[in-house]
C-alpha cells in the first residue's frame, strides 16, 4: 500500500508518460526504441504540455498504428506526421511542443485573469485549434550541462511576439 503523497500523486496525474517533480514542475522523458537511452523531453509548468512533448516522442519514436494511445491525439503537430527525425531532432519537436502548450495556457491564464470579473469561475481550456493555427517557428534555446533544454515560457512568449 502506497502512502498519502503516493496516492495523491497518482490521483493528480492523469497522462501518459509524465511525472511531477516535488517541487511542482511536470517533467517529461521517454526511452529510445532499441536502446537503453533516454530522451529527456523538459521540464514544464502544466501536466498537459509534459504529455504534449511525450506525444510527440513516443509518435517519432515508434510510429504507432493507432493514435488511441496519445494523451492527445488529435493535436499531434503536422509537422512531425511524416518527418523522420533523429533522437536529437526528436528531443527538439517534443521540447517545442510542450512549450507551445505551456505558453498557451499562460497566455489562456492571463485572458482568463482579465475577464475574471465578467465570468467568475472560468476554467481555463487549451484551444486545439487557436494553439496549432500559428506557425510556430522555434530557435534554438540551448542546452544545460546536463542536455536538458532550457527556456523560460517567458522568454519563449517574448520570441514569439517578435514573429
Amino acid at each position: 500500500m502506497g502512502s498519502n503523497i503516493e496516492k495523491n500523486a497518482a490521483h493528480q496525474r492523469k497522462y501518459k508518460g509524465i511525472r511531477r517533480r516535488k517541487w511542482g514542475k511536470w517533467v517529461s522523458e521517454i526511452r529510445v526504441p532499441g536502446s537503453q537511452e533516454r530522451l529527456w523531453l523538459g521540464s514544464y509548468a502544466t501536466q498537459e504540455a509534459a504529455a504534449m512533448a511525450h506525444d510527440v516522442a513516443f509518435y517519432c519514436l515508434r510510429r504507432p498504428r493507432s493514435l488511441d494511445g496519445l494523451n492527445f491525439p488529435s493535436m499531434l503537430p503536422a509537422s512531425v506526421v511524416h518527418a523522420e527525425l533523429s533522437p536529437k531532432s526528436v528531443q527538439k519537436a517534443a521540447s517545442d511542443a510542450g512549450m507551445g502548450v505551456d505558453a498557451q495556457m499562460v497566455l489562456n491564464k492571463d485572458k482568463t485573469d482579465e475577464n475574471e470579473n465578467e465570468n467568475s469561475g472560468a476554467t481555463q481550456v487549451l484551444d486545439e485549434k487557436q494553439f496549432w493555427e500559428y506557425d510556430y517557428e522555434f530557435e534554438d534555446c540551448g542546452t544545460s550541462e546536463e542536455g536538458e533544454l532550457n527556456i523560460s515560457v517567458e522568454d519563449y512568449l517574448k520570441t514569439q511576439v517578435d514573429h
